[in-house]
């Protein structure tokens, strides 16, 4: 099964369709007069597609189980077809693509068998995903070449050659994949005023997004936070309290991160952890989707 451990809950909707077609009118008639000698063929075959989206994982090896918290299957009846549509929601870390698809094909699979002693001419076509929404998905193909990013790194050991920096260079490598330049790249030691140096240049330079990486733990050096929050004007509480809550559920001491989060002017500043996976995990729980504030920070609605 796929790695989805790194991902974060959101809504996911599937849309799925299946048609099952008969060969003469009277196979409709009875369906719509509820005549079948099986029983009801809408309700029995709604019931199984119900099932059939809630056990998907237990017969596609490759899917996850997840919750499913809506289900609507509805029919629409045009000449000797029948056209199945399956909506499926759920908020979890995978789509439910898969299950919407399963569900169509059981109902079709209902139909049929129902049908098929009074109608050998049945058939089921066209099972197909009609529309999914949810996760980073949608958002994946963004780029956003016009923001220019400056990374700095607070730490006395790599500023003072005696350790290799990993995570301003991981921070660089993921704003890339976003087609984001990093235009700034500077490394000062965990001194208060310099960080606040660093930082009043910087914002005052035309750069659009600002990321510190380290100095935001509990350590007697650690004064990022310190240095970063009085001179931050719109603070957004939201953004560190996401990416904490995103990394205490992989690890037990994320909650001890005090990274801050808000505007200088019209730089958004972020303050991210000095080791590499504590930055990969914030990465994850916060892009691309962050990059909205900019069009929100421009006066555009959500």
């Amino acid at each position: 099964m796929v790695n989805i451990t790194k991902k974060s809950n959101s809504l996911r909707i599937a849309i799925a369709t299946a048609t099952v077609k008969v060969s003469k009118q009277e196979t409709i008639d009875a369906i719509v007069q509820r005549k079948i000698p099986k029983g009801d063929v809408f309700e029995f075959a709604r019931a199984a597609g119900l099932f059939g989206v809630k056990k998907t994982s237990d017969v596609i090896p490759d899917c996850h189980p997840l919750p499913i918290e809506f289900t609507s299957i509805t029919y629409e009846v045009v000449d000797l077809t029948i056209l199945i549509t399956v909506e499926v929601h759920t908020v979890y870390k995978t789509g439910v693509e898969v299950e919407a698809m399963h569900g169509a094909s059981v109902t079709a699979l209902t139909m049929y068998d129902m049908l098929k002693p009074i109608d050998k001419g049945v058939e089921i076509q066209n099972i197909r995903l009609l529309k999914k929404l949810g996760g980073k998905s949608d958002l994946k193909k963004l780029k956003f070449p016009e923001i220019k990013a400056a990374v700095v790194v607070c730490s006395d050991s790599v500023f003072e050659k005696t350790a290799e920096d990993a995570s301003g260079k991981a921070i660089i490598n993921r704003l890339a994949q976003f087609s984001i330049d990093t235009e700034t790249y500077t490394i000062v030691p965990d001194v208060l005023e310099d960080i606040q140096d660093t930082a009043k240049k910087l914002t005052d330079n035309n750069i659009s997004l600002l990321i510190f990486t380290g100095g935001t733990g509990l350590s007697p050096r650690d004064v990022t936070p310190e240095a970063i929050s009085p001179l931050i004007e719109r603070k957004i509480d939201g953004i560190m309290e996401t990416a904490r809550k995103y990394g205490q559920e992989r690890m037990p001491y994320a909650m001890l991160s005090r990274g801050v989060a808000g505007f200088i002017g019209n730089t958004l500043v972020l303050t991210f952890p000095g080791s590499k996976n504590g930055v990969e995990e914030y990465m994850d729980a916060l892009f691309p989707q962050i990059l909205h504030l900019f069009n929100v920070n421009k006066g555009q609605k959500h």
